[in-house]
């Protein structure tokens, strides 16, 4: 496969996130990927490795969803500046305990080698802790 461009990496990782093609959302990461997921949640920290990111983080947060509820995705806007990407999408769905999860997101990638090297990631982190940690609340 010729390497893409990172503006092209990380449409193709937000594609396979839609899709729930987890090959495709495993290759896009780098090994010694970075992952900065913001606030003061149980998921806020910096998440290292690809497969702390993919199977602890990405996978494992599904179980904060109640079944049939995981996030639909959309893709809103991408722009590129040479190896760094910035993606906002939209995330809407049904947390475990019921409530109405949704969320708009932004994240600022880092691409190297056709390989996601970097995540960091914004969103309302208020609006997540009260929907998927209520009990924490």
């Amino acid at each position: 496969m010729t390497e893409l461009d990172p503006k092209a990496v990380v449409i193709r990782y937000v594609n396979a996130v839609i899709d729930g093609d987890l090959d495709v959302i495993r290759e896009s990461f780098a090994e010694d990927a970075t992952w900065h997921y913001p606030g003061d949640l149980p998921l806020s920290r910096v998440w290292t490795g690809r497969d702390a990111i993919v199977d602890d983080f990405l996978i494992g947060s599904g179980s904060l969803f109640a079944p049939g509820g995981a996030p639909k995705v959309t893709l809103v806007s991408v722009l590129a500046d040479g190896d760094r990407v910035v993606a906002e999408w939209e995330a809407d769905g049904t947390a475990a305990g019921g409530g109405h999860y949704a969320n708009r997101c932004l994240g600022v990638f880092t691409v190297a080698q056709g390989r996601i090297t970097s995540v960091k990631e914004y969103l309302d982190t208020k609006h997540a802790g009260e929907v998927l940690f209520p009990q924490q609340g």
